[in-house]
C-alpha cells in the first residue's frame, strides 16, 4: 500500500486518473449495505490488479460504449474543417461584404446629392390680440379654433366708463371754446381802448405844442404888448398841456398793455381748447378700443379669456394664426456648402408620413440661432469648445396644401433639399 502511494506521487497523471476513478466509484456507490460491503471486499484485489498497469491501459479497460461513441464523434469533428473555411460561411461573408459596400456607396451618393435634417418645424404669422384699455369683457364673439375674417368683431369691453369720460371731455371742450370767445371780446375792447388812448395822446400833444408856441410869443411881446397876467396864463397852459400829453401817453401805453394781455389770455384759452379737443379725441379712441376687431384672417388659438373676465392693457387674450405658413429648417453650417435659394425640397410632415409636399429654398438667416438667443455664447472668455452651429433656412411650399391636412406652427417636419 505505501508503494502504491509513492507511485501516485511519482506520476501526477496517474494520481489524477485515480482520483477520477475514485469519484466515479463514489458516484456509483450502491444503495444497499450488502453491496457496499461486497465492494469493500473486492477493493483490494482491484487495486492490486491495476497496480502494475499504465494509465492508458486502465482507461481502455474502463471505457464504456457511450465513451467510445463520444470519442469517435470527437475524432470525426476534429477531421472536419474550421468554420471560416467552410464554403457556405465563405459565401455568406462575400454576400455580407457586397451588401455593406453597396450600402456605403448608396450613402455616399445620397449624401452628395441631398441634405436633410429633422430639426425643422412649420412656421407662420401669429398675431397676438391684446386690449388697449382695462375693463370687463361683456361680449366674446369667438371660440377656440374658429376661423375669423379681417375686420370681424371678436371681443367687446364694457364701454360705460369710457362713454362718461368722453362726455366729460366734450364738456371741457365747450368750456374752453367759450373762454376763447371771451378772450376774443376782451382783445377787441382792449384794442378799441388803445386806439382811443392813442387819439387822446395825439390831441394832447397838439394842445401842448400850441400852448408852448403861445407862451413863446407872449414871452417875446412882454412886457410892452402883453400884460404880465397874460404871460403867466400862457405859461400855465403850456405846462398843463405838457402834463396832459404825458398822461395821454401813459393811457395809450396802458391800453396797449391791455391788448397784449388779452392776446396772451387768448393764446392760453386756445391752448386749453386744443387740450380739451385732444382729450375728446383720446376719450373717443378709448371708447373705440372697447371693441376689438380681427386685424387679419386666421384661426383663433390659445384663448385663455372668458366672458366676464377683467382684462388689463397689453394682456394677450388669444392669437390669430394666419393660413400662410412655411418651414424653418435649422441646417448645420456644414450642410450649406452647396445649398442655394431656389433648390427643390421634399417635405415630409411627421403627422402625415405618407404625404410628400414639395417646396423650394427661399432664404437664409444671416446669423446662427445661437447668436440671437437670449444668452449668446461668449467665446472670448474661458475654455472654448468648437460646436457646429445651425443656421435657420426658410423653405416655401410650392403646391397647394391639401385641405384635409391640419398644419400649424410648431409641427415637426423632415425636409430634404436636392443640392446637386
Amino acid at each position: 500500500m505505501p508503494r502504491s502511494t509513492s507511485h501516485l506521487q511519482r506520476n501526477p497523471t496517474d494520481q489524477a486518473e485515480a482520483a477520477g476513478e475514485l469519484n466515479e466509484r463514489v458516484r456509483r456507490k450502491p444503495r444497499h449495505r450488502h453491496r457496499a460491503v461486497r465492494s469493500k471486499e473486492h477493493r483490494a484485489p482491484h487495486r492490486r490488479r491495476h497496480r502494475g498497469k499504465s494509465s492508458d491501459e486502465r482507461r481502455k479497460e474502463h471505457h464504456t460504449p457511450d465513451e467510445d461513441h463520444r470519442e469517435s464523434k470527437s475524432e470525426s469533428n476534429n477531421d472536419s474543417p474550421p468554420l471560416y473555411k467552410r464554403p457556405w460561411f465563405i459565401v455568406l461573408m462575400i454576400v455580407a461584404a457586397v451588401i455593406v459596400l453597396a450600402a456605403a456607396l448608396g450613402y455616399w451618393w445620397y449624401s452628395r446629392h441631398y441634405e436633410w435634417t429633422d430639426d425643422a418645424f412649420i412656421d407662420g404669422h401669429v398675431v397676438q390680440i391684446a386690449p388697449k384699455v382695462a375693463g370687463y369683457v361683456v361680449l366674446l364673439a369667438v371660440d377656440d379654433n374658429q376661423l375669423v375674417e379681417a375686420g370681424d368683431l371678436v371681443l367687446e369691453i364694457d364701454p360705460r366708463d369710457f362713454q362718461t369720460a368722453l362726455e366729460r371731455a366734450e364738456a371741457a371742450e365747450l368750456s374752453a371754446l367759450e373762454r376763447l370767445r371771451q378772450t376774443d371780446s376782451q382783445i377787441a375792447a382792449a384794442e378799441a381802448q388803445a386806439r382811443a388812448a392813442e387819439a387822446d395822446e395825439v390831441a394832447a400833444a397838439a394842445t401842448a405844442v400850441n400852448a408852448s408856441r403861445q407862451k413863446q410869443r407872449n414871452e417875446l411881446l412882454a412886457p410892452h404888448a402883453v400884460s404880465q397876467e397874460t404871460l403867466e396864463t400862457s405859461i400855465a397852459q403850456s405846462e398843463a398841456s405838457s402834463a396832459q400829453e404825458l398822461a395821454a401817453g401813459s393811457r395809450a401805453n396802458a391800453a396797449a398793455a391791455e391788448v397784449a394781455l388779452a392776446r396772451a389770455q387768448r393764446a392760453t384759452a386756445a391752448a386749453s381748447l386744443a387740450e380739451a379737443q385732444a382729450q375728446v379725441r383720446e376719450s373717443a379712441l378709448n371708447l373705440s378700443y372697447c371693441k376689438l376687431y380681427a386685424p387679419v384672417r386666421g384661426r383663433v388659438t390659445h384663448r385663455p379669456v372668458e366672458q366676464g373676465d377683467y382684462v388689463q392693457p397689453g394682456r394677450a387674450l388669444f392669437a390669430l394664426v394666419e393660413p400662410d405658413i412655411w418651414v424653418t429648417a435649422n441646417f448645420k453650417e456644414t450642410q450649406l456648402t452647396h445649398m442655394r435659394p431656389g433648390q427643390p425640397v421634399e417635405i415630409r410632415v411627421d403627422a402625415y408620413p405618407h404625404h410628400v409636399l414639395h417646396g423650394h429654398v427661399d432664404s437664409f438667416q444671416r446669423g446662427s440661432g445661437a447668436r440671437f438667443s437670449l444668452l449668446p455664447a461668449e467665446n472670448a472668455t474661458g475654455n472654448y469648445v468648437k460646436v457646429v452651429q445651425r443656421i435657420p433656412v426658410k423653405l416655401l411650399f410650392d403646391d397647394q396644401l391639401p385641405g384635409d391636412m391640419i398644419l400649424g406652427p410648431g409641427m415637426s417636419v423632415v425636409p430634404t433639399v436636392t443640392v446637386r
